[in-house]
Formats: C-alpha cells, structure tokens, sequence
C-alpha cells in the first residue's frame, strides 16, 4: 500500500517587503508621469488650437441652420394646410402706404448687394478710438470698474473653497480696435442668408422678418491684462486645515474675427422698442497670454495645464453670450427729437453765466487777505442771524390766540374797549 504524500508547498516569487516596494514604486512613476505629462506637458501650438476650436464652432453652427432649415419646412407644411379667410378691405379708409422692404430700401438708396465694394471704416474707427480713449481715461480717476470687478468675482457663485478674490493688476492697452470692409448683406428672420452664391432678388426678401444686416471685420492687437490673486481653502477633515495661494494673470494679446449689426423694427402692437442686435461669426480668433504663480515657498510658475483649463473657460464664455447662433440684444431709446433732451442755445449760455458767477466769486474770496476773509465771514454770519430771529419772531397767529375771548367775533380785537 502506497503511503500518501504531501505536495510540497510553493514558495511565494517576491516576499511581502519586496511586494510593498515595488508597488510604491509603481505609484511613484503614475504620478510623476502625471506631472510630467499632464500638468507640465507642452501645449499644443496656438495654431492647432484655434483651428481645432474653429472646427467645432463651425460644426455647431451648421447643425443650428440644419434644424432652422427642417423646423421652417414644417412649419410651411402645417401653414399650407390651414384655409385662409379672404378679409374685405375698407372703402373709407385710406389705403396706408406700401411697407418699405428690404429690395425698396436698397433701391432708393442706390446700394447694389451684389456689385457695390465694402467699405471702409475711418471716421467709425476715429469715434471708436475717442470713445475708449475717454473709459479710459474716466477709468484711471475713479475706482468704479476696479470695484465692479471685485464685486463680480466674489459674487454669489464663489465656490466656498475659493478665498476672498483681490485684483492686483488691471490694464485697459493703449491700441483701439481697427474695422473695415463693412458690407451689407440681407438676412431673413433667423439671421441665415438668402441662398448664398446667386444673384440677390429682391421677392425673395419679403417675407415678414428679414432685415438688413451689416458685417464688418474687427482686428485688434493689445495687451489687456487682468491679474489677481486668491486662496484656495482645504476644509477637511476640519475648516481650513491648509491653504495654496494662487495667482493668475490673464491678458488678451489678439482678436480677429467679423462682426455683424442689425436691427430689429419695433412692435407697436407688443409695445417692443427698435432693438440692435449684434453678434460675431464662428471664424474668429482669440489669443491669450496666462501667467500662474502656485504656492507660497516652494512656488510652480506658469503651469502649462491651468493655462489651458483658464483659456477654455474664457472661450467657452465668450461662445455662450455673443457667437453666433446667439447675439446680444440692445433697446434703443426712441429717436424723436424731445424738449427735455434739448442742449445748447439761450439755456447753455445762462448755465455758463451763473457757473462764470460762482466761480468768480469764489476767485474773489480767496483773493482777499486772510483777516479781511475772516471779517467778511463773521458779517455774513451775523447777517443770517439776524434774518433768522426776524423770521421767527414773524409768525402767523393760533387759531386759540384770536378765539381766545368769551363771545369774540372772528376778525374782532377782544382787548379793545370801545365805549358807545
């Protein structure tokens, strides 16, 4: 009888030290890779970056014009369906002139949409230039927008491991933006052309809703910076157990791209006023130049990957309020001429008599020697005292003051005795 034997136990390859070795090593190598290549990897080039966001802007706003497109031929279908009812016209109203459309507005005002060259856009970039060089210049006396930015970034939507935000640098360039080759192209209601690469006709443009849209190319190179600094806040396992101060500097060195302007009639009807609307195509550009300060001993610079999550964020902004499919909208004022807006003439010259007086005056007063100053001062004040006990003791009197006699008629004086 065969006796049973054991199998020999298998040692293990690697012991338990050898095993915790080599997995901390692991872990080491992940996360220097991860530094290395996510967080202190190269950038792409701007180059790639903008064409690859240009794609993508250029794919959303094709998929926004396709389903424009199938929502209008539904709603065409639906519309053909439904029976029209033929109103008869008034015979003793007069009949109101034909509406003024986008083919009779460019014919009496000889502008070919086909033939005429763009424009350029001097005296438009002069105002431009004039207009910012005032912000500007109101902006270095007075600390309003460095108070609007302050308050807008530690706004409600401040996360709560976000310490209070401080501007630090603020720097509105010296360039102005240059505009040109300004074209006017009509547009229907939703902003699409009319059949792009044909001649313009100008029944195809009076449908109720198209407009005129003006487009023009905007170019600008300059350095507009925004810098500042924070806290980001560690609150476990208790509040504030650490902080990274963070500073970060962003500036827009370049803007290219087309700009488009219309106008939206008013409604009487729904009580809307005449409305300007603008937006910017797809095909702009947008550089920025971010700078990053990391800690406060041992201190990371210019993190390539937090320059490429703050330039995202940026852009993705900017797409969300003003890049077409959406615009910003603006309400005009009403353009009829209006007394209380009335400048100049008689009125201007009276205000700047009365401003001449006040002010001469007051070259006058300090012209005088500081004892003759404190004498005129101390007659004037004299003089309003007196005033002032005249006029107290110069009061009207109580009603219980002329009816204060038994049997006193009104108007009657009850201390004189008139003897009979």
């Amino acid at each position: 009888m065969a006796q049973d034997v054991c199998p020999a136990k298998s040692e293990p390859a690697l012991s338990f030290t050898q095993g915790f070795i080599l997995g901390q090593l692991s872990i080491v190598l992940l996360l220097a890779a991860f530094i290395k290549y996510f967080i202190f990897g190269d950038p792409p080039s701007p180059e790639v970056t903008a064409s690859v966001r240009a794609a993508e802007r250029r794919s959303r706003t094709r998929a926004h014009k396709k389903s424009l497109l199938s929502l209008r031929e539904s709603n065409t279908r639906e519309t053909g369906q439904q029976p029209t009812l033929n109103k008869k016209k008034s015979s003793i109203l007069r009949p109101s002139p034909p509406t003024l459309t986008i083919g009779s507005i460019l014919d009496k005002t000889y502008y070919k949409v086909d033939s005429h060259q763009p424009e350029s856009l001097d005296w438009f970039n002069v105002l431009v230039a004039q207009t910012i060089a005032q912000f500007r210049s109101d902006a270095q006396h007075d600390d309003a927008i460095l108070t609007s930015l302050t308050k807008a970034l530690n706004g409600t939507t401040r996360p709560d491991f976000v310490d209070e935000i401080r501007v630090t640098e603020l720097s509105l360039g010296e360039d102005f933006p240059i505009f040109s080759n300004c074209r006017i192209i009509p547009v229907d209601e939703d902003g699409l052309t009319f059949k792009p690469g044909k001649a313009f006709d100008a029944n195809m443009a009076t449908r109720e809703g198209a407009r005129l849209q003006a487009r023009m190319d905007v170019d600008l190179s300059d350095m507009i910076t925004l810098a500042v600094e924070t806290k980001l806040l560690l609150n476990y396992p208790k509040r504030l157990s650490a902080l990274l101060p963070v500073a970060l500097a962003v500036s827009v060195v370049r803007f290219s791209g087309t700009l488009s302007i219309s106008f939206v009639p008013s409604n009487p009807s729904e009580n809307t006023p005449t409305k300007m609307t603008f937006t910017f195509l797809d095909d702009y550009r947008l550089d920025f130049s971010i700078r990053s300060l990391l800690g406060s001993r041992s201190r990371l610079q210019d993190v390539p990957k937090i320059a490429q999550l703050v330039e995202s964020r940026l852009h993705r902004w900017f797409d969300e309020r003003c890049v077409e499919p959406r615009f910003q909208e603006i309400a005009l004022p009403s353009m009829w001429p209006r007394k209380k807006n009335t400048r100049g003439g008689d009125e201007a010259i009276a205000d700047a008599e009365r401003s001449f007086g006040k002010t001469k005056g007051m070259d006058i007063a300090n012209d005088l020697p500081s004892d003759v100053r404190k004498e005129v001062e101390a007659e004037a004040d004299a003089r309003a005292d007196r005033v002032h006990e005249t006029l107290r003791y110069r009061r009207r009197p109580r009603a219980e003051d002329v009816f204060s006699a038994a049997g006193s008629m009104p108007g009657s004086m009850p201390d004189l005795d008139i003897s009979t």
